[in-house]
C-alpha cells in the first residue's frame, strides 16, 4: 500500500526540561535555563502500521471478532514478586521499578535471574562495571548460568546486542544513564528519559521480550524524569521504606495486566531481600507487656492484612505551643483525632505535646487505624496500659462516632490467628462470617463508648 510522502519540520527543544518551540529562544520559558534550546528535525510523514508478526497493515477490527486470550505470564522465581504482578510478568511487557538509593532496586533486579536459572535474561548496568555485578551476584548466591551481563549506557547498543541474544528477560538498570546518541543532550535529562522509555517500550512490544526498567527517585519521593515516564510503563512498582532499616515494602502503582491493591514486604539481610510471608509477627510488639501508649492496629493494605503496632507518647509542653508530631502518618489527621477527643470526648490535649509512631517504618493510610490512633494517645495520657492482646480496627469520624471499615471479616481472622483475644470494631459493621474461635468481638459506637469499655 502506497505511503505518503516524507516530511520534515524543525522544532526546538529544551535539553533540560523537554519543552518544545517553533523558533529558538535564548532561555526556555517553561524552566528558565538560558542556552538550552537545539534544533531537531521530525518526520511527519504518515505511514500505516504494519503488524510485528505477519507484516500486514494493520485495520480496525471489530471489539467481538477480536479473540479474548489470556495473556501468557512468565514466573520470576520469586513468589512475592509474581503475586505483586498479578501472577508472573507479561511477555512484551514494560515494567519500572522506583526506590530511594540503596532500598533494594538492583537487588531485587539481580536476584531475579539468579533465582529462575532457566530464564534466558540480559542484564544491561549503567552503573556498574560487570566484575562490580558479579561481586554482588556472588554475595547474594544462586545459579544464573542463563543470565548475561552487559556494561553500556548507549541504547542503541542495547538493543543490538538484545536482538542477538534473543532474551526472555531484559533487566536495564537504570533509565537515568541511558542515552539515545541521536538526542543531544545529557543522560538523565527529561528528553533523554523520554525518548528511551519509548524506544525501550517500541522494542518490548515488537519483540515480546519482558523489560523490567529501574527509575531513580527525587528527594520528595516521587520518580525521576518527567510524569509521562509513568504512563509510558505498563506496571510501576515502588519501594518504601527507610534505607537504613531492615524492612522494605515494595507497592504497585499501576498494573495494566493485574490489580494495583497488592504489596509484597521483604527484609534486607546479607544474602539479599528476604521474602516476609507474615509480616503480622515482626510487626507486634517487640517490648515488655505492660508498657503504656501503644495499640496494635489491623490494618487492611491491598488485599493483605496484618497487624501492627501504633506507638504514642503524651507529654506536657515545655514550651507555650504544644508540638504535634507523626511518623508514618498523616499529622493533619492526627490533629483531626486529637480535636475530637477534646470537643467530643472532653480529654484536655491542647496543652501536651503528642507524638506518633508507626511500627516497623510503615506509612499508613488505611482509616482503620484511628481507634488504634486514639488509644494509643489515651494510654499514654493516661499511662495505662492496653493489654497485649487487644486489638483495634475503626474509623472515627468527625462527631466522635466510630465508622465501620471494609472487609472487616478478614482483620478479625488475622487477630484471631495471631492469638488475640479481643477486637475492638465499629458498631455498625456487619459481619458476614462466622467468629472465629478464640476472639470476641467488642462494637462501639463512639469514643466515649470505646473508653468505658477499655479504660474501666
Amino acid at each position: 500500500m502506497a505511503t505518503m510522502g516524507a516530511k520534515t519540520k524543525a522544532v526546538w527543544y529544551c535539553t533540560s526540561c523537554g519543552n518544545e518551540s517553533s523558533k529558538w529562544m535564548g532561555r526556555c520559558p517553561a524552566c528558565g535555563e538560558w542556552n538550552t534550546m537545539v534544533e531537531k528535525t521530525l518526520d511527519t510523514g504518515v505511514k500505516r502500521a504494519r503488524d510485528t508478526a505477519s507484516g500486514s497493515v494493520r485495520k480496525p477490527q471489530r471489539l467481538k471478532d477480536i479473540q479474548s486470550l489470556d495473556e501468557p505470564r512468565v514466573s520470576l522465581g520469586n513468589a512475592e514478586v509474581d503475586r505483586i504482578l498479578g501472577g508472573g510478568i507479561v511477555p512484551g511487557s514494560l515494567v519500572l521499578i522506583g526506590g530511594e538509593p540503596g532500598i533494594g532496586k538492583s537487588t531485587l533486579s539481580l536476584q531475579i535471574p539468579l533465582g529462575c536459572p532457566d530464564l534466558k535474561t540480559l542484564y544491561v548496568t549503567g552503573e556498574e562495571s560487570v566484575k562490580q555485578v558479579k561481586m554482588r551476584a556472588d554475595r547474594l548466591g544462586g545459579d544464573a548460568s542463563e543470565c548475561l551481563i552487559y556494561s553500556e549506557t548507549c541504547i542503541e547498543n542495547v538493543l543490538e546486542e538484545a536482538e542477538a541474544v534473543q532474551p526472555q528477560l531484559m533487566i536495564v538498570d537504570s533509565v537515568q544513564t541511558m542515552y539515545i546518541g541521536a538526542v543531544d543532550s545529557t543522560p538523565g535529562s527529561v528528553t533523554q528519559i523520554k525518548e528511551v522509555a519509548a524506544t525501550l517500550l517500541r522494542f518490548a512490544k515488537e519483540s515480546g521480550v519482558a523489560v523490567i526498567l529501574i527509575g531513580h527517585i527525587t528527594k520528595d519521593g516521587y520518580i525521576a524524569g518527567p510524569k509521562i515516564l509513568e504512563h509510558i510503563v505498563d506496571v510501576v512498582l515502588q519501594f518504601e521504606g527507610e534505607n537504613r532499616g531492615s524492612y522494605r515494602i515494595l507497592r504497585s502503582i499501576k498494573n495494566r495486566f493485574g490489580s494495583t491493591a497488592e504489596l509484597a514486604v521483604f527484609e534486607m539481610t546479607g544474602a539479599g531481600l528476604r521474602a516476609v510471608l507474615n509480616p503480622s509477627e515482626l510487626l507486634v510488639p517487640m517490648h515488655e507487656q505492660g508498657l503504656s501508649g501503644t495499640a496494635i492496629a489491623a490494618m487492611l493494605d491491598g488485599t493483605r492484612s496484618f497487624l501492627f503496632e501504633v506507638q504514642a507518647l503524651v507529654s506536657s509542653a515545655v514550651y507555650g505551643t504544644a508540638q504535634r508530631s507523626a511518623t508514618g502518618y498523616d499529622v493533619r489527621r492526627l490533629n483531626m483525632l486529637l480535636a475530637v477527643l477534646e470537643k467530643r470526648a472532653g480529654f484536655h490535649l491542647s496543652a501536651k505535646d503528642v507524638f506518633l509512631n508507626m511500627a516497623g517504618g510503615l506509612r499508613v493510610t488505611d482509616p482503620a487505624c484511628d481507634l488504634a490512633v486514639i488509644c494509643a494517645v489515651l494510654s499514654s495520657n493516661f499511662d495505662f496500659a492496653i493489654p497485649s492482646d487487644v486489638c483495634f480496627a475503626g474509623e472515627v469520624g468527625l462527631s466522635g462516632e466510630i465508622r465501620p471499615v471494609g472487609q472487616t471479616d478478614r482483620r478479625i481472622n488475622e487477630a484471631a490467628r495471631l492469638g488475640f483475644s479481643r477486637i475492638f470494631v465499629s458498631a455498625f459493621s456487619s459481619l458476614e462470617q462466622k467468629t472465629p474461635e478464640g476472639i470476641r468481638i467488642i462494637k462501639v459506637a463512639d469514643v466515649p463508648a470505646l473508653v468505658k469499655n477499655l479504660f474501666k
